[in-house]
């Protein structure tokens, strides 16, 4: 009987613990961590919680196969951290770079065109998950991918090191 009892207080420990400990609810959202680069003359937003829920919802949805944890499966020496976003050209560092990107993808450089590579909203025939996806669903995964350094740290885009 005592064991049995034991053994259900521990059990309901660590549901009370998973329920407190979720993934983005984990981490105090203020303003400070939702504000975030709208474009690259440094205009800065402010995500709503509705955004950040959306753009997790999207990223997972629909990117995270190929960028789990912001790292990028078929090119590991690009992910999605800051200073790999920033270093592009144009910078995707930001917003309006990553929602270009979403419905305009070319290489790092920016001088070819990879409609049939990377996953846009142009070729949305090629990639059926992208059909859906609305300006503001482009804008709140923009957002998520822009917030998770700040959230995550050296574990977002890190890979197999950190992840």
């Amino acid at each position: 009987m005592l064991k049995r009892l034991l053994f259900a207080a521990v059990a309901a420990l660590f549901l009370v613990i998973q329920f407190n400990i979720g993934s983005v609810n984990a981490v105090e959202l203020d303003e400070d961590i939702r504000t975030v680069k709208l474009n690259d003359q440094g205009d800065e937003i402010v995500l709503s919680l509705k955004q950040v829920k959306q753009g997790q919802k999207v990223f997972v949805d629909t990117c995270s196969y190929c960028h789990k944890s912001g790292a990028t499966k078929t090119n590991p020496n690009v992910n999605l951290g800051l200073t790999a976003l920033s270093g592009a050209f144009p910078a995707r560092d930001n917003v309006e770079g990553i929602v270009d990107y979403l419905k305009n993808p070319t290489t790092y450089d920016g001088e070819r065109e990879i409609y049939e590579f990377h996953p846009n909203t142009t070729r949305s025939d090629l990639y059926p998950l992208m059909r859906n996806l609305t300006d503001d669903d482009l804008e709140a995964v923009a957002g998520h991918i822009l917030i998770q350094p700040e959230i995550r740290g050296i574990l977002w885009g890190g890979g197999k090191v950190y992840n």
